[in-house]
């Protein structure tokens, strides 16, 4: 298996896992009290990355550095509407879903300005996969036209931008300093909501681990995903790839959490498969290109 996909692959569970511990703290903490609490669990994920990385701080490329910092701050910046949105009420609960579309931003931005290119499997693959993420996320076919578009254009504009400034810091610096970097970024939109948002009375043990676990599994997918773009995982297959990860999450929610799934899960995990193994074909003259 091609080490960016072993990488990628890795990403999709630890996200699927989030997306699972985000079931299971249910409403116990507003979406704002989750961002600030998880950043906690970025801790395991940062300490190791700072000692491995303290001797090239100095002499990094400083336009690396620079498009580490700027991804993470874009995907933190998109945080905000997104969570704007779903205080919103239930009339923007469509903007939860319309912002996984994120990828197809990364998509187009790789292909255009990294000029990256795909075989045709792989396009395939990438059409299915984009298939799969409306079908786990958009429930609703007309939400195309209602005016909660606009509302979540900014999150899948600043996701998707987040995606690519990823891929295209891994050009300069490597994958252990540009995930320290990025991630890095969330600090302070912790810390922001930490101030901002009144705090309940008292928060159970059990949230506590659950809302730290949040933080380590989107920290660690995080840092996988760059990993897999600094070992030759093209921008445009990665992130529809990684985005997935709700096929994980129905299968873990089955598993440890007794839910059933109906006919639209059920296609999307389908299309999901076929998608992977299609993404992960690539030609051997363009494969040694990337």
């Amino acid at each position: 298996m091609r080490g960016w996909l072993t990488w990628t692959l890795v990403a999709l569970v630890s996200w699927g896992i989030w997306a699972m511990l985000s079931k299971l703290l249910g409403v116990a903490l507003s979406a704002e009290q989750s961002q600030a609490l998880s950043t906690f669990g970025f801790v395991p994920i940062l300490i190791p990355l700072a000692w491995r990385c303290r001797s090239l701080l100095g002499k990094a490329s400083r336009r690396g550095m620079a498009l580490a910092l700027l991804g993470g701050i874009v995907s933190c910046l998109g945080n905000i509407p997104y969570y704007a949105a779903v205080a919103r009420g239930e009339k923007f609960a469509t903007v939860v879903s319309l912002a996984a579309l994120a990828p197809l931003v990364t998509v187009l931005l790789a292909l255009v300005i990294l000029r990256e290119r795909l075989n045709a499997k792989q396009a395939a693959g990438i059409a299915l996969a984009m298939v799969a993420i409306w079908l786990f996320n958009v429930t609703d076919g007309a939400v195309l036209l209602s005016t909660a578009v606009w509302v979540a254009l900014p999150p899948i504009a600043l996701w998707g931008l987040a995606g690519f400034l990823q891929k295209a810091a891994t050009n300069h610096v490597t994958d252990e300093l540009s995930a320290l970097v990025f991630l890095s970024a969330f600090l302070p939109m912790g810390l922001f909501y930490g101030i901002r948002e009144p705090w309940p009375e008292e928060i159970s043990t059990g949230a506590w681990v659950v809302v730290i676990g949040l933080g380590f599994f989107l920290a660690l997918g995080n840092y996988m995903v760059i990993a897999a773009c600094a070992r030759g995982g093209k921008a445009s297959v990665v992130f529809p790839l990684v985005n997935l990860f709700p096929a994980v999450s129905i299968g873990l929610a089955v598993l440890f959490l007794h839910e059933t799934v109906g006919k639209r899960e059920v296609a999307g995990i389908l299309c999901a498969l076929i998608a992977v193994a299609l993404i992960s074909i690539e030609t051997p003259a363009r494969a040694a290109s990337t």
